[in-house]
């Protein structure tokens, strides 16, 4: 790796990011020698009890350096001792001197003001730092000092002392500060503070390989910069005089969040003078410390033995009822946030996200980040994707269902039914129905058109792209996010093991081939037996499932009767829809009934097979989760759409269940009238019902949970962490409810869309509300959850590319069979009159009803009513040679049918895989960048070989060399 400086000056170098610009705005140069930062960094070590120190340089000698590093037109040098260390060693020798690419570089070509002159009000810095505020909030020890990491509650009832006494003792031994103090409310709960010290935070982050900050990015204007300069100047005149896009959040509110513009390395006590630290009380964000004493709390016994550790365990038997990082303070503030600030973060994610008056704003991903971690930032990244790219499914669903009601009058089927006064159906029960005549169903023919026309065949391929493009373009949008949030580095083989998991086989080691480590390990027969069992009893509650279905079928059958002879003279008339409706309301608390089952089991069914980390665990129960519940909701919608009157026989032979029950027949409209009714009542009902579940049932409870609180006790005398136990706890699945939710939804909108056109539209506007609800959930009613790290969304990507797959089978299967656009499509150009001419004048479906129909003689039924009535199929009538028998039209539909189905499954997947092939999954740009970085790390660790063997020549008195020996 023998590259001179020269050559690397003239390497064309990258556009800047957005990430990238705050790092320049600051100075290039941070240059002091080394020997002045171990002996500050002594001192900080000296210091690490006062939590109010702050490591800096004075401001006099920061002015000199600046004014010796413009004069000298020079940086600091960035070095590396090895590749694990990713550090930086300031070096003595001050002639020696480069900055984070090279040290020969043109400097007309560096970025050197990113700040619009306009602007001169500086950007609000959170009061995080201030350490009066922090002690007003209630976030700080007694003596006003110890920051408060987490909070442990258990009642002074309970009789397990000694096991939390153990507990305790061991967590001081480990290094952490503890301090009880009684609940203010409740004299019989108990808090414990806990506190981090530097030395125990210093430690704990080099043993789980926390990345932190070592040096400051800056990048170089591509070449074009020049030349585009004018352009650029001419485009932010326009952009001035153009209004503002109301939906963009004020970035003059929200702090620089500069931990997410530098060079990151695994920390290391041994070189922390290597890592950008001026204030060891923030150096570590509070969500890493929250995540460091998590990890404690879990790996620390509270009784001998291997399996009595972790402080999960101590909350399920009972030893502590709670375990939570503290919220930063109140959400509200008595000033408004624009003329005095915000109080801290938490404020200001309410004022800027949590509300309901910012539903059309953009999210602060990275203040979310900061705030709740980068797997719940993921999450709401994801949430504001899917709903950005519903705009446009909404949009043509919604020109898609307008195109119906337009042509619902000059539909040539719907005029022929409803004109059809002289033709008689027969009966659709046995008992209590009578003949109807076809034109009582003008209203349902136009109804059935808007969700069956010309349209849906090109919607249904729209929302099979739609749904592959929305997938595609996240995976870019994800990659942007993860190097953004400095997560390309982190891989899962970071993760610890589960306590469970090494509490059950620390008898079973093997050595771990990533770490060469010896860990527990599942035997693989152990493994097998325990995932059979598991997915024996996932087939258990499918099959479960599918019997509330069967359930719900005898029902319809038997009630339909009932209806068709109810003394109501509207439920008599339409007794078919009052049928479908009752069905559909009794299935949605069927539903919600099984799914409170479903979790249980899933939840025991997940512990059995003892995943062996977090993540593992969360995939294996969000998989369960998931397979119950798309089950239980699309069971009876896929029996409606391919089942519902496809077996019922013909008249005088009708197929009966049990030989008792006639089977359900489809309305003469057609089927499709009852799955869109399907479809619509449960997913309107579903999302009010999850709606009331995330909010209002956390409201009613924290309403009580103030309403026990003493009269005599205002909020503003309760400390921080009582307020925060006050509030609802996430439940302990995580984001998993939120993620199912939405993915089901995603199952709604893409899988029967050709039924129902308008799901985009209602997903939209569900989640436009959810996004809010979500935040408001998190923000206001919830205790803080731990800050959690992830790099994509887990196991739900691959779920969505799966329902994409199932959404092109089923809506082939629903065009083909359910509606009757291939029908239509054979009469008109096999049977109608335009086969054989064609005439504009002339429909190509005229006559297509009553060759839809087919005759039955009502002799045959031995009602004492003779003639004929017609049926929905393609059967001989009864004077032909083979009566009833299906025809040569029939055979003709069917083969259409199957044709149709293949050759829009294998357009469309055709279709996706190209448009797959074109988006690659990392934006070209990111893709450079971030190579780029990598080169820069090598020659930074060039340089520090470099300076390391110049430093030895120097102590043994040899000559110095600047290249390689």
């Amino acid at each position: 790796m023998n590259i001179s400086k020269s050559e690397i000056a003239k390497e064309t170098s990258l556009k800047p990011s957005r990430r990238s610009l705050p790092c320049l705005a600051q100075s290039y140069a941070y240059s002091k020698s080394l020997s002045q930062s171990t002996s500050l960094f002594q001192s900080i070590e000296s210091e690490s009890q006062d939590p109010t120190s702050v490591t800096s340089i004075s401001a006099d000698k920061a002015e000199q350096v600046n004014t010796e590093e413009e004069r000298k037109d020079s940086v600091l040098k960035c070095s590396f001792t090895d590749l694990s260390d990713f550090c930086l060693d300031l070096g003595k020798d001050k002639d020696y001197t480069d900055e984070s690419e090279h040290a020969n570089y043109d400097r007309s070509r560096l970025i050197k003001d990113f700040v619009p002159k306009n602007n001169s009000e500086p950007k609000p810095r959170l009061p995080k730092n201030d350490m009066n505020y922090i002690a007003s909030s209630g976030l700080l020890f007694k003596d006003g000092k110890k920051r408060i990491d987490y909070i442990l509650v258990y009642r002074k009832s309970n009789i397990q002392y000694d096991k939390r006494n153990t507990f305790e003792k061991n967590l001081r031994a480990e290094g952490l500060m503890l301090e009880k103090e009684p609940a203010v409310a409740n004299s019989d709960i108990m808090f414990i503070k806990i506190h981090i010290p530097w030395d125990t935070l210093c430690k704990y982050a080099e043993r789980l390989n926390i990345r932190m900050p070592f040096r400051k990015k800056s990048y170089y204007t591509d070449r074009r910069s020049k030349s585009m300069g004018r352009v650029q100047k001419y485009f932010r005149r326009i952009k001035k005089w153009m209004s503002q896009n109301p939906m963009v959040l004020d970035k003059s509110a929200f702090p620089d969040l500069e931990e997410s513009d530098c060079y990151t390395g695994p920390f290391s006590r041994a070189r922390i003078h290597h890592f950008i630290i001026n204030n060891k009380d923030t150096f570590f964000s509070n969500a890493t410390r929250s995540r460091i004493v998590y990890h404690m709390l879990q790996h620390t016994k509270y009784e001998n033995g291997i399996s009595k550790v972790g402080i999960c365990k101590l909350i399920n038997n009972g030893s502590y009822i709670a375990a939570f990082p503290p919220h930063e303070g109140a959400y509200k503030s008595n000033q408004p946030i624009k003329t005095h600030g915000p109080q801290n973060n938490r404020h200001l994610l309410y004022e800027r996200w949590a509300r309901w008056g910012m539903w059309y704003k953009h999210q602060p991903l990275d203040l979310i980040r900061l705030y709740f971690g980068e797997k719940i930032g993921l999450y709401f990244a994801w949430l504001g994707w899917y709903t950005g790219m519903l705009i446009p499914a909404a949009i043509v669903g919604l020109c898609v269902f307008f195109y119906g009601i337009l042509t619902m009058n000059a539909s040539q089927v719907s005029q022929e039914i409803c004109k059809a006064t002289e033709v008689f159906m027969c009966p659709l029960c046995d008992k209590n129905c009578s003949l109807q005549r076809l034109n009582e169903s003008c209203i349902y023919a136009k109804v059935t058109y808007l969700f069956d026309n010309g349209g849906t065949v090109f919607f249904a391929i729209f929302m099979a792209i739609w749904a592959t493009v929305f997938l595609e373009f996240w995976k870019r949008r994800r990659s942007t996010l993860t190097y953004t949030w400095d997560l390309i580095e982190w891989e899962e083989e970071e993760e610890t093991l589960r306590p469970q998991f090494e509490a059950k086989y620390y008898k079973m080691e093997r050595v771990n081939p990533i770490s060469g480590k010896p860990e527990p390990h599942q035997p693989s027969s152990d493994k097998v037996t325990r995932l059979l069992v598991s997915i024996s009893g996932i087939f258990f509650m499918i099959s479960l499932v599918i019997t509330a279905v069967f359930a719900v079928v005898v029902y319809r059958l038997v009630v339909m009767e009932q209806f068709a002879s109810f003394k109501w003279n509207f439920i008599k008339q339409h007794w078919q829809f009052a049928t479908s409706a009752a069905a559909v309301c009794i299935n949605f608390v069927i539903i919600m009934a099984l799914n409170v089952a479903y979790e249980k089991i899933a939840y025991l069914l997940t512990n059995l097979e003892y995943p062996r980390t977090e993540s593992e665990w969360e995939n294996s129960f969000a998989l369960k989760m998931f397979l119950f519940q798309f089950v239980n909701l699309n069971s009876s919608i896929f029996y409606i759409a391919f089942f519902l009157g496809r077996f019922v026989g013909h008249p005088g032979k009708y197929n009966k269940l049990f030989n008792r029950w006639r089977l359900e027949e489809c309305h003469p409209s057609g089927c499709l009238i009852d799955l869109c009714l399907q479809m619509g009542v449960i997913m309107f009902l579903k999302q009010i019902w999850n709606n009331f579940m995330e909010l209002g049932y956390p409201l009613i409870q924290n309403w009580w949970s103030r309403h026990k609180i003493k009269r005599g006790i205002q909020d503003a005398s309760i400390p921080q962490w009582e307020n925060d136990w006050n509030l609802q706890p996430m439940n302990i699945h995580g984001l998993m409810d939120e993620y199912l939710e939405m993915v089901l939804q995603f199952g709604f909108t893409t899988i029967f869309v050709a039924a129902f056109p308008l799901a985009p539209l209602l997903a939209l506007l569900n989640n436009i509300i959810e996004i809010r609800l979500d935040a408001y959930k998190f923000v206001t009613q919830w205790r803080r959850p731990l800050p959690a790290r992830a790099t994509d969304i887990g196991i739900w990507y691959g779920i969505l590319e799966g329902i994409g797959i199932l959404a092109v089978i089923t809506n082939a299967f629903v065009i083909a069979i359910t509606s009757d656009y291939i029908p239509r499509f054979v009469y008109e150009y096999k049977y109608g009159p335009c086969a054989t001419h064609f005439e504009y004048s002339e429909s190509c479906l005229t006559g297509y009803v009553n060759n839809s129909l087919s005759f039955f003689d009502l002799s045959e039924l031995g009602i004492g009513k003779s003639g004929y009535c017609r049926y929905r199929d393609y059967r001989g009538p009864p004077w032909s040679s083979k009566p009833y028998e299906f025809t040569l039209q029939y055979w003709h539909i069917l083969a259409a049918r199957l044709a149709f189905i293949i050759v829009f499954e294998h357009l469309v997947f055709g279709i996706k895989s190209f448009i797959a092939y074109l988006i690659p999954d990392v934006p070209k740009n990111l893709y450079d960048r971030i190579r780029r970085e990598k080169y820069l790390v090598q020659e930074m660790m060039y340089e520090a070989e470099l300076e390391h063997l110049q430093q030895q020549r120097r102590k043994s008195g040899h000559p110095v060399h600047h290249e390689w020996p």
